[in-house]
């Protein structure tokens, strides 16, 4: 007999459809997930995710000497499990438009330019706090494709790897004051506004270090009912 796996709390995670936002048909499951019991294989292997890929650093804001175009910003991260205890050496993965609000991907051919100096993704190991740092630029807002009347908020994508593959969270983070957050379809599928608001960065006042830099910091908290929630 299959043993189905306990619905979500739709309350604090995003819908599944996003009107007029064609991707979450494609991303969600047309059926009931069924629990499978894990093998040896899920259980014991890669015991670290992250010494089977390579690294990226946190730096998205420039190459070499030279840098991106934008508004300069610190990033302060960190990752805790649903007890409010860090969770050290977890993978994370991280990517974001640039000033202009393009991708640096093949499939994003819009309007916006290019910006040489910008690549736009990094990968990096949290410390045995929890924390990672990013240096970046403020991601731009863009519209949905195909055209449907409204843009997506600046905002960044994060993957957080456990200790194996099937361990994954992938979500986004968005900036505070933002008039287009109200506006976006994919952050207001969260039905809760509590859990909404865990999405959102909190504004750090500039002390100088670093210099001509905005600071954010943000948690990203793993199961529970305090947990970030899923973002495509």
């Amino acid at each position: 007999m299959q043993t189905l796996i306990q619905p979500r709390d739709e309350r604090t995670q995003p819908a599944r459809i996003v009107d007029g936002y064609p991707q979450t048909p494609w991303r969600n499951p047309a059926q009931p997930l069924v629990a499978r019991r894990p093998t040896l294989s899920e259980l014991t292997g890669p015991v670290e995710v992250a010494g089977r890929v390579r690294l990226l650093g946190g730096d998205l804001a420039g190459r070499g000497e030279k840098r991106a175009i934008g508004q300069l910003i610190h990033l302060k991260v960190r990752v805790l499990d649903e007890d409010g205890a860090p969770v050290g050496g977890a993978l994370v993965e991280m990517w974001q438009a640039n000033a202009a609000g393009r991708y640096i991907h093949p499939n994003d051919d819009d309007h916006a330019p290019v910006d040489a100096n910008f690549y736009g993704a990094a990968r990096l190991v949290t410390d045995e706090s929890g924390s990672f740092e990013l240096r970046t630029v403020r991601p731009g807002a863009y519209p949905v494709r195909p055209r449907s009347g409204w843009w997506r908020p600046p905002h960044i994508h994060f993957s957080v790897f456990g200790r194996v593959w099937l361990s994954r969270l992938v979500t986004q983070m968005y900036f505070p004051g933002e008039p287009l957050n109200a506006q976006d379809r994919i952050l207001n599928a969260v039905p809760d506004t509590t859990a909404r608001d865990r999405l959102v960065a909190r504004y750090v006042p500039p002390t100088g270090n670093p210099p001509n830099a905005l600071v954010f910091e943000h948690h990203i908290v793993l199961r529970g009912r305090s947990a970030t929630p899923a973002q495509p």
